[in-house]
């Protein structure tokens, strides 16, 4: 059977060091995993159980992209994470186990929506047109797990313009790497492709054109951004 037309190819990010890039299956987004963003926007963290959202494929930005300021909204935000690349099949993992299914890691800007997200929540609704729109998972290179140090304490930061509006440390997460995987694995047969954003911390803001975004996490490839015009 043939396709009745085209569709768009899968997204292939960067991989330091090699030819061929990372093709992205599955955005799931970890929500409320630093406790100090948590309240910040007015909420506790579930200490149960960490929860998610997801994101298109079609979402993904590579870094260093100039993209339009989205339609719908008028208070557009920044999140800075750290992203999770699984490289090998994972369902109903523990966390001594999980590590064996991540490929790398990477710099990444969970771009929201943030009036929209705050209407989601006053009305009890999902949270998707507050997430999953066009050019808002924003990715930078992703560095292989056995290239970089083990995830500890590493300091993760954002800055606009120059001035910094995010910086902590990796240890602040609620919920740990392995912790999340073997989690999200007893729901999902998560394969190659998947990519994790694992949260952000405290210091989330708006952004308007013209804005330049910078966001680090020592030892990882930065992840840069900048906004244009509304189209």
């Amino acid at each position: 059977m043939k396709a009745l037309f085209e569709t768009p190819s899968t997204p292939l990010v960067p991989v330091a060091g090699e030819v061929d890039g990372f093709p992205v299956h599955r955005i799931f987004c970890v929500g409320r995993n630093y406790a100090a963003h948590a309240a910040e926007m007015g909420a506790e963290v579930d200490r149960e159980a960490p929860f998610y959202f997801t994101k298109p494929a079609s979402a993904v930005v590579m870094a260093g992209a100039t993209v339009p300021y989205p339609p719908g909204t008028s208070n557009l935000h920044y999140e800075m994470e750290l992203v999770v690349a699984i490289g090998k099949p994972a369902f109903r993992v523990n966390s001594a186990d999980a590590m064996q299914a991540v490929y790398g890691y990477a710099c990444g800007l969970d771009m929201t929506r943030r009036d929209l997200q705050n209407v989601a929540k006053e009305k009890g609704r999902p949270w998707d047109f507050a997430k999953a729109f066009e050019n808002s998972a924003i990715l930078g290179t992703i560095s292989k797990a056995e290239d970089v140090a083990p995830i500890v304490d590493q300091r993760i930061t954002l800055s606009v313009g120059g001035e910094t509006r995010q910086d902590a440390v990796l240890s602040d997460m609620v919920w740990s790497v392995p912790e999340i995987i073997s989690h999200l694995s007893g729901y999902y047969h998560l394969q190659p492709g998947d990519l994790i954003y694992t949260g952000t911390p405290s210091g989330v803001g708006a952004v308007v054109t013209g804005d330049e975004l910078h966001g680090t996490i020592e030892g990882l490839e930065p992840v840069s951004l900048i906004l244009g015009p509304a189209e």
